[in-house]
Order: structure tokens, then sequence, then C-alpha cells
């Protein structure tokens, strides 16, 4: 029996090493907080100071959004003008499924079946903000995401990303110089990230979206290429919250938006806001499976000794010429061997 259940362990325990080292990313993203390349508020000058005109500008001046069509909504509308009214010496770049389909096409042909292949349209408008920045540089912008003050400060780190809640980093609102090594490594990425999760939700936000882009950072910072920032600097920065859309003085302002939402978005949310529960109830679960699979292994071993035992008998019972015969009569000579 202890033989037994030292196999037991070690079997559990391979398996609990396995199913560690495939969501280890997502493990070390909890305890992620970006602070190591957070872009602090004493880096930004305030709106309109002239010190932001010797900052150094390494980030072009384009800003890129996407959408279906040139007919942006009347709700997205307020933001969009924010953004383009604020900065009228960028250059403003809106790419339409057409035209995203276009660049792929054009300049990235090996991911064009991919592209094309995706389940969710959301999934190419994911996709098609790393391609251009990839591609051209700049800073992209969701359509739900208005700007309040210009964006110029940002255009002095060679990328920046912004850090999300409750872990890890968003796609909404982002910039780099053109061929950032991050941004090549998320294009690179994608189409082994290429996955059907079954729920749309999952699969979005594990194919091209917000927990995609942060499972490739963790990679990237392990990589050993985040470092340096000037013109041709790896760092990527991270803009933080209060920065992001919590004050007057913060760069963006949101509003309506994550439309692709679906049922099942709003099942794990849900999810998240009652987790302590269902973890509790995880822990239970494996508790009862671990017992379950006990029962079963002992069970086992159990039906392995019986037989043991039995093929041992008959072995004796064979050398020595008495077998058992059942009924009344018990054990009789069943065949003398001579020797």
């Amino acid at each position: 029996m202890r033989r037994g259940l030292a196999i037991f362990l070690i079997i559990n325990a391979l398996i609990v090493a396995f199913l560690i080292r495939s969501v280890y990313t997502l493990l070390t993203l909890l305890i992620e907080d970006g602070s190591a390349d957070a872009i602090h508020s004493a880096e930004i000058p305030a709106p309109n100071s002239p010190l932001i005109d010797n900052m150094p500008q390494h980030i072009p001046k384009i800003i890129h959004q996407t959408y279906i069509n040139d007919s942006v909504p009347e709700h997205w509308r307020e933001a969009q003008r924010s953004c383009i009214d604020l900065h009228e010496d960028y250059e403003y770049k809106m790419w339409t499924d057409a035209k995203s389909r276009e660049l792929i096409a054009t300049e990235y042909p090996w991911f064009l079946n991919t592209f094309d292949n995706y389940s969710q349209p959301i999934q190419r408008a994911d996709a098609i903000r790393y391609f251009v920045l990839a591609h051209f540089g700049g800073t992209y912008i969701d359509l739900d995401d208005g700007c309040n003050r210009r964006l110029d400060p940002l255009l002095s780190y060679p990328a920046w990303v912004r850090r999300t809640a409750p872990t890890g980093i968003s796609n909404d609102a982002m910039g780099a110089i053109p061929q950032h090594p991050f941004f090549l490594m998320v294009i690179e990425s994608l189409r082994a990230y290429d996955k059907n999760w079954h729920l749309p939700y999952i699969t979005v936000m594990y194919s091209t979206g917000p927990l995609f882009l942060s499972v490739i950072w963790k990679k990237y910072m392990s990589s050993g290429q985040n470092i340096g920032d000037g013109s041709g600097g790896g760092r990527v920065r991270i803009l933080m919250m209060d920065e992001y859309n919590r004050f007057p003085w913060s760069f963006f302002s949101h509003h309506k938006g994550s439309s692709w939402h679906g049922k099942d978005a709003r099942f794990i949310f849900w999810m998240g806001s009652h987790w302590m529960m269902l973890t509790a109830m995880g822990f239970l679960l494996a508790g009862v499976v671990g017992v379950g699979a006990w029962w079963i292994w002992g069970r086992v071993l159990l039906l392995g000794q019986r037989r043991s035992k039995r093929r041992e008998g008959n072995v004796w019972e064979r050398a020595i010429g008495w077998g058992f015969r059942g009924g009344k009569g018990g054990y009789e000579l069943m065949e003398r061997h001579e020797v």
C-alpha cells in the first residue's frame, strides 16, 4: 500500500506541475503591476507646459483608429473629434475593414489567411492595430477613448501601453516607434495564439485581445529586450490608471464602447465578481476529485493484489498436485507428477 500511495502522489504531482507550467505566464500576471516600467506623474509636464517642447520625440505624430467603414457611429464621434481637434499637426489614419485587409495582403501576406479566417470581426480589429504600430509607428486609440490633452509627452518613449485592472495591460491605447521589437513579437505571435476556446469572449481575449497582449508582454520582459529608452530602445513603458483617464489632467476620457461583448462576457464578469465563492467551490471540487481518485486507485491496487495471490495459489497447487474441486469433497489429488 505504501508503494501504491507513493505512485499515486507522484502521478498527481506530475499532473499539477504540468497544469502550473501550462498557465505559468497567466499566474505571474496576477502579481505583475508594471511599476518597474511605469510612466510616473512627475515625468509628465502639465498640459501646455513649455517643458513639453524640451522632450524628445521618438514616436511619429500619427493617430490610428479602426472601424468597419468611414461612417463612425454618432456616440463615438465626440471622442473621435476630440483627438483630431487636439492634434491638427498629427496625421490621422482611419483603418476600415477594406484598408486593413489591403495592408495585410500587401505587406504581410503570410498573415492573410489567419486574418481572413478569424471568427469574430473584433479579432481583425485587434490584429490590425498591432500591425499598423509595428509598420508605421504612431499612437493607436480606440474610438471609445476621447483625448483630454495632447499626446506629445507620450511620444518621448520608444513604446508605451496602458495598465488595466485587475491585471495586465490593455490594447485600447498604445504607441510605438516603427519596428519596435515588442510589437514585432506581438504580430509574430498572433498565429500561434489563434485558437478557438468555444466561448467568444475567451477566444477574443486570448487570441488577439488584452489577455493575449498581456501574455506576450510578460514573455517580452523575460526575453531581455525590454531595455533602452532612446529612439532605438526596446523598453515598453506603462501608462498607469491615474495618467490614463482618472483625472482632468489625464490623457484620455472613456466613452460608451465594448459593443462586441456578448452573453458569455457577462457570465465571465459575473464569475469575476464572485471569485471568492468560485475559488472555494474549486478547492472543494478538487478535494472531492482527489478523494475519488484515491479510492479508485486503492480499489485497483486491491484487485491487483487479489489476482496476484490467486496466481501464486494456482502455482502452488500445480506444484504439489492438489487442487480445489468444490462441493463437499474439498481438495483432492488432481494430478501427480513423477519427479
